[in-house]
């Protein structure tokens, strides 16, 4: 089984006024994300499954998911506020995405591995991939 990274990176930024988990941060533009599949990829994660939402997809995958191609299977799920178990509605008004088990969810019919779940907004350390085993 190979180890599958799953980076939820559908959140708003309403708070933060944006795409946190697109804006550069490191002395190259780097992103935190980029930073984290670095460090998941050295780990031996061989899998990146990234839960967004539909309204950026085209922006994230050539801002984002195409740099990865090249060193990982890069897969995407999309979080849609109207994915909810049998009985469950959407109340009326509700346009935020739900949180963070809504988001896991959204990934279940393309994370068949083992998988550890990251927010793409923060950075957890090289080390924390290393303990996948």
């Amino acid at each position: 089984m190979k180890p599958t990274l799953l980076v939820l990176a559908a959140g708003m930024g309403s708070r933060y006024g944006g795409l946190k988990q697109l804006d550069p941060m490191g002395p190259n533009g780097e992103t935190l994300l980029d930073y984290s599949i670095r460090d998941a990829v050295a780990a031996g994660f061989q899998k990146v499954v990234f839960v967004i939402r539909k309204d950026f997809a085209e922006d994230f995958e050539q801002k984002v998911g195409r740099k990865y191609t090249s060193q990982v299977e890069v897969v995407y799920a999309y979080q849609q506020l109207d994915d909810l178990p049998s009985g469950f509605g959407v109340p009326a008004g509700r346009t935020k995405p739900w949180g963070t088990a809504h988001a896991v969810r959204s990934a279940r019919g393309v994370v068949e591995d083992p998988f550890i779940a990251v927010n793409a907004d923060d950075y957890y350390g090289a080390d924390a991939y290393r303990q996948k085993n």
